[in-house]
């Protein structure tokens, strides 16, 4: 992700202990050309066409679901069209990284669905169709796109 935006989201992926990572975005892609993406005005509809030319990885071999699976996390992704953006979010989990004794407050903070990060919307969206994508123990929510990427590149 380019521009002042991806600056943004690699010190806070920095801040949360994943480094300068290669990937600062996630999205879930919904079918027919489009997918849908947390943005700074909110989570919105977009055509996939915006990321031509720009490197993606992607979930599909690496994540085994099902038929039904696939349906309910794009139907989970059109319903979080709307729900706004929190950069807020990288500050509490990075809070959460140091140890910082504000625990239940910034659980229940990066656990809230009425905000989120673009790789919050994506495990999200999993979760809300029982597919949970990491089985370390972490928070729901306690999710960057570095985290995203390095499931995907294993």
């Amino acid at each position: 992700m380019g521009g002042r935006a991806g600056r943004l989201i690699r010190i806070g992926q920095w801040l949360n202990g994943d480094g300068f990572a290669d990937y600062e975005h996630a999205f879930v892609y919904v079918g027919v050309g489009e997918l849908v993406e947390a943005q700074p005005g909110g989570a919105e509809l977009r055509p996939l066409s915006v990321y031509d030319g720009h490197p993606v990885l992607w979930s599909t071999g690496r994540v085994p679901l099902t038929d039904s699976q696939r349906d309910q996390i794009v139907a989970a992704a059109r319903r979080y069209i709307g729900v706004p953006y929190s950069l807020l979010d990288y500050a509490a989990l990075a809070a959460a990284r140091l140890h910082l004794p504000i625990g239940p407050v910034l659980r229940r903070y990066v656990a809230d669905t009425r905000h989120m990060i673009c790789s919050q919307l994506v495990d999200q969206c999993y979760q809300d169709a029982g597919v949970h994508l990491f089985s370390d123990g972490r928070w729901p929510g306690y999710v960057t796109p570095a985290d995203l990427a390095n499931l995907l590149q294993r």
